[in-house]
Parts: structure tokens; sequence; C-alpha cells
């Protein structure tokens, strides 16, 4: 694997955001570890698997890492909350330059197939075969600032209060960090009496379609923006098929991709 293409994996930017957060090495009592393996190397393998959806046995050696340590070391990571992190830091760094649209928050799921796990079950359309569902709230540009796993059979709107509560304080240019949008936007699966009296009492305006009387076309022009950033994580080719046996590995990918995903937001503000 040529640099130039673990350079446009993980360039000196992302690095630098990611490098402080990168738990240290913690020795085994009886010796022995992968101390020496480089983090930004390690970092890199993980990427690539996300990106390219390959197996971990597939993972090309000119990484310089063995598949043991870079699986190993991806549990070890998740374990440690640096994903979350890693997508609250790029947050951060966009609040502070205004280009978090707190105007609307929009939420969606989209299923996908599983291979096994916890956190499946079947999906009702896809003739039942057994499924995930990946949540996503994001700003009303479509950034994505929450993300989720759940089994392929839960109703979207059970996932509407975890996704909200799970928003991180976030800087702003101005004043105080921020976690609460002016409005919400959803299809008509997300409504009823309890979300709207819930929302209203955080000071939230529930846009969301309503049964037998609005089209679940309600979103209007705003349901190309969660489109397309479910578009963009499905660009990670191994969120397209679950593979992962636990559910907090699978979920660890998609919270890596919605990171990378507003880390090239924050790119592109700098070229």
């Amino acid at each position: 694997m040529s640099s130039d293409l673990a350079l446009r994996l993980v360039p000196d930017e992302l690095w630098e955001l990611v490098e402080p957060l990168v738990p240290g090495f913690a020795p085994r009592r009886q010796g022995g570890g992968t101390a020496g393996v480089d983090d930004r190397a390690v970092f890199t393998a993980i990427v690539y698997v996300l990106t390219s959806g390959c197996a971990w046995r597939h993972l090309p050696g000119e990484f310089g890492v063995s598949v043991p340590t870079a699986h190993r070391r991806f549990t070890a990571w998740t374990k440690a909350g640096l994903w979350p992190r890693l997508h609250h830091a790029v947050l951060d760094q966009l609040g502070a330059r205004g280009q978090v649209d707190w105007a609307s928050a929009i939420v969606d799921a989209a299923a996908v197939r599983s291979k096994r796990g916890t956190l499946t079950g079947p999906n009702p359309v896809d003739r039942g075969k057994k499924g995930s569902k990946l949540h996503v709230l994001s700003d009303a540009a479509g950034l994505p600032l929450v993300v989720g796993v759940s089994a392929a059979n839960l109703h979207d709107s059970q996932a509407l209060k975890p996704l909200l509560m799970a928003l991180p304080e976030i800087r702003s240019r101005r004043g105080p960090r921020r976690r609460r949008p002016v409005k919400l936007r959803a299809d008509k699966a997300y409504h009823s009496a309890e979300h709207l009296a819930w929302l209203r009492q955080r000071g939230i305006t529930p846009r969301i379609a309503r049964p037998g009387i609005e089209s679940g076309e309600r979103l209007g022009r705003h349901r190309w923006k969660i489109e397309r950033t479910l578009a963009w994580l499905f660009g990670y080719r191994r969120l397209t098929i679950r593979y992962e046996h636990h559910s907090h590995l699978f979920a660890a990918f998609l919270t890596l991709a919605a990171a990378i995903t507003c880390y090239k937001k924050l790119a592109q503000l700098s070229t």
C-alpha cells in the first residue's frame, strides 16, 4: 500500500485531531503487548477496513500492521470510547467556525442486512431477513451529529428520544456550547402525541408529518439532506452489510464514518 493512499485515508490534519485522543498503551503484567506498533498505522488500517469493506483477514500487509494487532486495537479503542470522542472533537471544530446549522435537526433511519450478531432482527421491508438499522440525527444541512444502531424490526420512532438526548454540547462561534436545535424534522413514522409534547417541553418545535393528513414527504426540500447523509455513510462499504457479531463494534464503525464525514467538511473549509 503506497504512502499516498495512507495519506489520503488519514491526512496529517485528521491525525492531529486523532492523536491526542488515542488511549495510551497499558503494558500487561505478564509483559509483551503491541506498544511498538505505530498508532497512526493502526488507525489508517482501521479506516481502510471501514472504507474498502474488506475483511480483517484481507488487510494489506503494506500498512505494517498485523491483522490480530489491528483488530485488538480497534476493539480496545472502541471500549475506551475513542470514536464518539473523535466525532465530538470534529464537531467542536466545525461549531467554532459556525458550520453547525442549529435551525433544525433531521432524523431518519435505514436498514442493512446482517450476517449475525446482537441487535439484529427480521427486517419488515426485506422479506423478514435478519438485519440491523442505522439511525441518524443531522443538523439542518445534513451534517451527522448523532448515530446509532438497533435491530431492523425496531420502530424508527423509538430512536428519536435517544438520538436527541445523545446530542453532545458543541462549541459555537460565539457564546456557550449548544446542543438543542430550533426545530426537529421527521417523517410520519416519528409522529406521536408523546413525541410532540416531549419536544415542546424542551423548546424544540416539531415539524413531523401527521399520519392520514400529510404524506410522508412532508420533509419536502429537507428530505434530500438526510438522504444524502445516509448516502455519505453508506459510501463506507463496511456499513453496507453488517459482519460484526458484536453490535458495539458495528456502531464503532458507524461513528467513525460519521466523524470522517464531518472531517471532510472541515477540510473543505481549509482549502
